[in-house]
């Protein structure tokens, strides 16, 4: 008897889009080697569509009543800040991040300080013992909290069916696989399968589910783009794991704000909510040192204080240095020529090095008046009295430009003590400075905040 060849297709690992050979380039979403090839099962019958009528009737957006939709409020309120105000029933969210970074740390954390709901978390990757020696480590125990090592989509929902839970987590999504499909666990094929019964299942109980997922090596979560169409909500669970400090943000939210962010600490019981990272990032100094600037940023809409470091030498080399952590290398190479060509520094034949301390990384471009005077304090060896702060964004010919949020800025500095602050001329339009005990500089170019700073 003739052996049955297994049907083959071709799958797009970004957009899922499939193709029944292989090309270099993906004909849908136009990315280049992303097509990998995975069995595919025979195709079952399809019933005929019911002639009845649609239970679904259209209606008028006027006619439907808009309710609030019920939440549950989850132990830590940075989670629940970056959730929109808690976890809503019948959601499924997905919770991505480098190994080792503490997600599922970050979830069972939460949900061991949960007492009065019946939680069951699957583990496709940890073992039980495992799972029970980090639930020691965090210091809590739960008898609503049940754990299962499982990686059959199937044995999930009947471990479902006879624990009755009223939130369910899968750590992580790519250890999954349904039998009704040849591929291997973490396949394109079977991410979106497994995602999209488990979304069916949350929509139609009404309890939410949580997603641990994996990311690539350029840092997305991994598996096809179609994952994060499906869920409600993507959390991204980012920092260093050299510093102590995590990040939570929501890239993508239905049911809030993609603006919050939650910040954490790595300690050796877990993670630590900080409810006020200024006072965490500000080095507390007795003595006043060059190539040290405090910038007000902000992260989504939470303003904080952090000090940009600088270190300005001449070049032992021929080729100056260019070093930069936790801030964009180009924008830094800009606002070197701005206070080469619109300054007179020359900055060319020198290395510069630059730090944000806390081991953050900060794209927000109000941060470049801390960055450039930092730069300036080290290279006339030169420090920034204390108490000084401030916000602006640099353009190309010298000017300092306004910056968004100021007000939010200004009460953060002034609640940290801070008793100056420079920022940008005409940003205070409508804004009541008369409460303020600190004082505000107002500077319009380079030349300007250069001046106010070293006299």
């Amino acid at each position: 008897m003739a052996k049955v060849k297994q049907k083959t297709a071709w799958f797009c690992t970004a957009c899922g889009a499939d193709s029944p050979k292989w090309t270099g380039r993906c004909p849908s979403c136009g990315e280049w080697n992303t097509m990998v090839e995975e069995k595919i099962a025979a195709p079952a019958a399809t019933p005929l569509p019911s002639s009845g009528r649609s239970k679904a009737v259209p209606r008028p957006v006027n006619e439907i009543v808009a309710v609030d939709e019920p939440r549950y409020h989850m132990p830590s309120e940075e989670l629940n800040r970056v959730l929109g105000g808690g976890l809503v029933k019948g959601s499924i969210v997905l919770i991505g991040g480098e190994p080792g970074i503490g997600k599922s740390t970050l979830v069972l954390q939460n949900l061991l300080a949960i007492r009065n709901r019946k939680i069951l978390y699957v583990s496709g990757e940890e073992s039980a013992t495992q799972l029970k020696l980090r639930a020691d480590r965090i210091g809590r125990g739960s008898d609503n909290l049940y754990i299962v090592c499982d990686t059959s989509l199937e044995n999930i929902f009947a471990h479902i069916e006879a624990v009755e839970p009223e939130i369910v987590v899968v750590d992580s999504i790519q250890t999954i696989a349904t039998d009704t499909l040849d591929s291997s666990a973490g396949s394109v094929s079977q991410v979106r399968e497994c995602a999209a019964s488990l979304l069916k299942y949350a929509k139609e109980s009404g309890v939410p589910v949580l997603l641990i997922g994996h990311i690539n090596k350029e840092g997305t979560i991994a598996g096809p783009k179609v994952l994060e169409h499906i869920v409600d909500a993507v959390l991204q669970f980012e920092g260093d794991r050299q510093y102590m400090y995590r990040l939570l943000r929501a890239i993508k939210n239905r049911f809030g704000s993609t603006s919050e962010l939650g910040i954490y600490e790595m300690c050796q019981r877990g993670l630590r909510e900080v409810s006020n990272p200024s006072e965490m990032l500000l080095t507390h100094r007795s003595e006043e040192l060059s190539g040290v600037a405090t910038g007000v940023t902000l992260e989504g809409i939470r303003p904080f204080l952090i000090e940009a470091q600088a270190l300005v030498s001449t070049a032992a080399y021929g080729t100056p240095q260019r070093s930069v952590t936790g801030f964009d290398a180009k924008r830094m190479n800009m606002l070197l020529a701005v206070l080469e060509k619109r300054v007179g520094f020359k900055l060319g034949a020198k290395d510069v090095f630059l730090n944000i301390a806390g081991g953050l990384r900060v794209n927000d471009p109000a941060l470049d008046t801390a960055v450039i005077a930092a730069i300036l304090s080290s290279n006339v060896d030169m420090a920034i009295p204390s108490g000084w702060c401030m916000a602006g964004e640099v353009g190309l010919s010298g000017e300092i430009r306004p910056v968004v949020r100021i007000e939010q800025r200004i009460s953060e500095a002034e609640k940290l003590g801070m008793t100056d602050m420079l920022i940008p001329q005409g940003n205070l339009k409508g804004f009541d400075t008369s409460r303020l005990t600190m004082r505000l500089h107002e500077v319009a170019k380079v030349t300007d905040a250069f001046r106010e700073l070293f006299g």
